[in-house]
């Protein structure tokens, strides 16, 4: 596993129907070695702070593999970053990512895997496609939400080493497929918040689905 480019974003204004918003959804690959602490990224923008960023949520990751699928299913090339996510990676590995699973980046970067992405309307806007938060949810291959536990620096081409978890965490995709249904598995809601997963991820579930642990 590598990380194929390190993605920011400076404040740029959205138009979404009639209102304009003021977004960092908008990455754009960086050069050279780029700061990580527990925040994310240095020089990135993140807004809406009540479901994106803090420290439960400081790093988001797509793979490349998942670029070169939506490749295929929209007919036309995408950039680094067109995703807003702050890492692309170039793939997970074998299995699915669980809440939990811990990725080492540079031998030194240490970040936690802690929540699915979930789309929103400033994404669906961004892609030029009304329907595309459907098509993404559709596609159950949310990318993936990370705590930082060591900071560094870190540069694109650098190696990332997986240290999945022990415990029987949820995995993403189980998070992200129970998110989008109209009632929640009582299972898996109880499995998502026994994990390390992001306080709005448990928030949220907790309201949903009743359990709470």
């Amino acid at each position: 596993m590598k990380v194929i480019s390190i993605n920011t974003a400076i404040p740029e204004r959205l138009q979404i129907g009639k209102r304009s918003v003021i977004t960092g959804i908008f990455k754009r690959p960086r050069e050279g070695s780029v700061s990580i602490n527990e925040l994310g990224l240095s020089r990135d923008t993140i807004v809406n702070k009540k479901v994106h960023g803090g420290v439960d949520q400081a790093i988001y990751l797509y793979s490349a593999k998942d670029y070169a699928w939506w490749q295929d299913q929209l007919g036309r090339e995408l950039q680094p970053g067109m995703f807003g996510e702050n890492l692309t990676i170039s793939d997970y590995h074998d299995g699915d990512l669980r809440v939990g699973d811990r990725l080492l980046l540079a031998g030194k970067v240490l970040l936690e895997i802690s929540a699915p992405r979930v789309p929103c309307v400033q994404f669906a806007t961004k892609m030029g496609d009304s329907l595309f938060a459907k098509k993404f949810i559709a596609a159950q291959r949310p990318g993936a939400y990370a705590r930082v536990l060591a900071s560094g620096e870190i540069e694109a081409g650098c190696e990332i080493e997986w240290q999945p978890t022990e415990q029987d965490y949820a995995t993403i995709n189980e998070i992200f497929i129970e998110w989008h249904k109209k009632s929640w598995s009582q299972s898996i809601a109880r499995k998502a918040l026994n994990s390390p997963i992001s306080m709005i991820a448990r928030d949220i579930i907790e309201q949903r689905s009743g359990v709470v642990v």
